[in-house]
């Protein structure tokens, strides 16, 4: 469409007056090489969207040196998200009585409204400047972790990576189990030091400005970390994208890693299948993965191909991110649909409040890009390995799975009472638990 309406040609008709509109002048202005001294308000309209703002978090450059972090938001990009979470425009309600047209608008509304209302952020940021937060260049990209220490000298370094939509929020409530044993049902040899990272593109951690971080690069960063950190032994722990790098780094087998534990392991989507007769816990393993390829992989697919345009809206809307990670809370974890069951509102909006404010909804559906750019089949590995497979985990691992993709499998236990995909977030002691077992193991 034109910028200016012309006058009309017709024979008796009146010419129309010609309308000029702002892009127009603006245009034949430029071409005629003149000049315009905007107000500072029309300036500021014109200036890039990305430009720093006091709403905005910026996290300071990093170094190759490990250096402290504290956690400071700005005040005005948590009042910024009481504006957006009080002006949400939401959709109208679901035409079935369940969850599979996605989270019902009920209770994304609920879980809107108190996080405008109720929600506290400043707790969640004193408790983890209170835990020992940490920045350092890895590889050029800043990498954030939590790194607690036993108070037991002979405790052994463990490694654990979260997933997503989960972040470092999920394994919170395992730190204390973990680090100081004792108190929490264990013995001293059960002690552990435990280092957190967020992935790249992830919460705290500088997002990546190049292609190529994909799970490899992350696994050489984390030994990488590691070894920085003094540690010569340790061992790796993840589910979810968690998982995956756990195993990729076992595949890299870097001197001093011990062994890895899974709750969720990467062969998952490539079965280990060799052609015998299927056992019936792979046909339930099988029926497993073609419902999630049905009906559960929308948001795969989505960050798998477009992660720059889903982006674009979770980015914009609190309340869109909320219902694109409350789906999951709700589908992975093992409530039958009800994650207020093991996981409060405060909860459940940390690890959403975490993605909104460092602005990483785009940044981490990445990692599913550069997955898809990079997987190259079956993932096999020759070092100490375990598995725990949690009892709302969506495909239950078949030992024999196990077996043939980890030939030194000396951990597996698929009877552990409760827990899902979120393992440490819902069930931090039974985690706890799990990760104790292996470890003696290798040790």
């Amino acid at each position: 469409m034109s910028d200016a309406a012309p006058s009309t040609g017709a024979a008796g008709a009146q010419p129309r007056i010609r309308q000029f509109t702002r892009r127009g002048v603006m245009r034949t202005a430029v071409a005629a090489g003149i000049t315009f001294a905007l107000p500072a308000s029309a300036a500021t309209l014109l200036a890039p969207a990305e430009a720093a703002a006091p709403n905005r978090l910026v996290l300071p450059p990093a170094t190759e040196e490990i250096r402290p972090f504290q956690l400071h938001v700005p005040v005005e990009a948590l009042r910024d998200l009481r504006r957006r979470l009080a002006n949400a425009r939401l959709p109208e309600h679901e035409t079935v009585s369940d969850w599979s047209q996605g989270a019902p608008r009920d209770r994304v509304r609920d879980l809107v409204n108190y996080w405008g209302r109720s929600y506290d952020w400043c707790i969640l940021e004193r408790r983890l400047n209170a835990l020992g937060q940490y920045r350092t260049e890895i590889d050029g990209l800043g990498i954030h972790f939590l790194h607690v220490r036993s108070r037991h000298a002979d405790a052994l370094p463990v490694i654990l990576t979260h997933g997503w939509p989960g972040s470092i929020i999920e394994f919170l409530k395992a730190i204390g189990p973990l680090t100081d044993p004792t108190a929490h049902g264990g013995q001293v040899d059960d002690a552990f030091h435990v280092i957190i990272p967020s992935l790249p593109g992830f919460g705290l951690s500088d997002k990546p400005t190049e292609t190529g971080w994909g799970l490899p690069r992350i696994a050489r960063a984390w030994d990488t970390l590691m070894k920085r950190l003094g540690y010569t032994d340790y061992i790796a722990q993840g589910g979810d994208w968690g998982g995956a790098v756990s195993t990729r780094l076992g595949k890299l087998r870097p001197p001093g890693l011990l062994g890895i534990h899974v709750n969720f392991p990467e062969f998952v989507f490539t079965p280990p299948l060799n052609g015998d007769p299927l056992t019936p816990e792979e046909q339930v393993a099988l029926g497993q993965l073609q419902n999630f390829a049905n009906f559960g992989s929308g948001y795969l697919k989505e960050q798998s191909t477009r992660p720059q345009t889903i982006g674009y809206g979770l980015a914009d809307s609190p309340a869109g991110q909320t219902g694109w990670i409350y789906e999951k809370f709700g589908e992975w974890t093992d409530t039958d649909f009800h994650p207020e069951r093991e996981l409060t509102n405060d909860e459940m909006l940390d690890d959403i409040t975490l993605y909104w404010l460092t602005n990483t909804a785009a940044s981490s559906a990445r990692l599913y890009w550069e997955y898809a750019a990079e997987h190259a089949g079956l993932i096999t590995l020759d070092l100490p390995a375990g598995i725990s497979v949690f009892p709302g985990e969506g495909v239950h691992v078949p030992r024999i799975w196990a077996e043939r993709a980890y030939s030194d499998l000396v951990y597996f236990n698929d009877q552990i009472p409760a827990g899902g995909h979120f393992a440490a977030f819902e069930q931090p002691q039974l985690f706890t638990e799990e990760v104790r077992k292996f470890a003696r193991k290798v040790r």
